[in-house]
């Protein structure tokens, strides 16, 4: 009887590590299932983040490009700024309206028009439109008569100005 007993004890072992073994193995198996799992989406998300950071990188290289071509275009603006200060600091506009105003009118109608051709053609606008009528030059008055203009301007801070020539 006692190899009986034996005989199950030594069975129930060996059934315990066989049962031990199949556990240890199907947890094993489910475990590295898991990992390769994680190891796809981690691939993915490693592609992706270094596919983002190539766009980033060609986004601040494009930034700082332009930002290179801003600062030089500040200069320029800068440069030209100082430019029509000068030439404002050498002019006298109002001892030249009073001397001479149709030629006066004439220049400032000149350099508008100037202006408004740049600014069309900066605008994209490539067709020759004649200058508008508010830049034509008014013709020449006459000696003996009376004239009023009245003109206002867009800005805010401007105020109407009413002048009156008499001979």
């Amino acid at each position: 009887m006692f190899r009986i007993y034996a005989l199950i004890f030594i069975l129930a072992i060996l059934g315990g590590i066989g049962f031990g073994a199949k556990y240890y193995y199907d947890t094993t198996q489910n475990t590295i299932k898991i990992l390769r799992e994680n190891n796809a989406e981690l691939k993915h998300a490693a592609e992706v983040a270094e596919e983002s950071n190539k766009m980033l990188q060609t986004q601040m290289n494009k930034t700082a490009e332009l930002n290179i071509q801003l600062q030089a275009d500040l200069q320029k603006a800068e440069a030209y700024s100082d430019e029509l200060r000068g030439k404002l600091s050498r002019l006298d506009l109002v001892q030249d309206a009073l001397k001479d105003p149709n030629k006066l009118e004439g220049k400032m109608n000149g350099a508008t028009a100037k202006l408004w051709r740049k600014f069309m053609d900066d605008s994209g606008n490539s067709n020759e439109y004649p200058i508008p009528e508010w830049l034509q030059q008014s013709p020449t008055r006459d000696q003996d008569t009376n004239s009023n203009q009245v003109g206002t301007d867009s800005d805010s801070t401007s105020s109407e100005t009413q002048t009156t020539t008499t001979n």
